[in-house]
């Protein structure tokens, strides 16, 4: 099975739920034979329960986490600044194969956000994305222009979260 027709969909907001959207688009493609490529930007280091989820649903699920271990440092980004210009060569060149009938970019918004992509460079993968290839856009704060050019957008936004109230992240809920 193929897509007859590729979007382009941005998930964004504050709120909690982004990746996990994207990971549920990515496990009903998989379900239906099409094949998936996640592709984490500022997310290095650390298993999470996708990464594990991924390896048992190989070869329809592809997840590739880039940058380095822990948070970007907004100090002194040029480390993470490079590990996301390396990563986004890649995600490029995944992205325009034609290998992938889903293509997610996770956290490429909060990517943009902290400096370490230009917002036309997302532009362009939109502009290169293959007819029919889903291209998802997951982070905070996603950019107006890229707000405009998708053909889908979804805010989370937070509510109540139970981290002020000092639940930390939970294995197989947050991780």
């Amino acid at each position: 099975m193929s897509l007859d027709r590729g979007c382009v969909q941005v998930y964004t907001g504050n709120g909690k739920g982004k990746t996990t959207a994207s990971l549920g688009l990515a496990l009903r493609a998989v379900g239906r034979g099409l094949k998936v490529c996640v592709f984490q930007f500022i997310k290095g280091g650390g298993k999470y329960g996708e990464h594990l989820a991924a390896e048992k649903l190989a070869p329809l699920l592809t997840i590739i986490q880039t940058g380095r271990p822990g948070w970007v440092n907004t100090k002194n980004i040029t480390e993470d600044r490079q590990a996301a210009q390396e990563a986004f060569v890649q995600a490029q060149e995944l992205l325009t194969s034609g290998d992938f009938d889903l293509f997610v970019c996770d956290e490429i918004n909060g990517a943009v956000g902290f400096g370490l992509i230009e917002v036309e460079q997302v532009l362009e993968l939109i502009r290169c994305k293959p007819e029919k290839t889903e291209l998802v856009l997951t982070g905070r704060n996603a950019h107006e222009r890229v707000i405009e050019a998708a053909d889908l957008v979804t805010e989370m936004r937070e509510i109540k979260h139970y981290y002020k109230a000092g639940v930390p992240a939970r294995s197989g809920i947050e991780m």
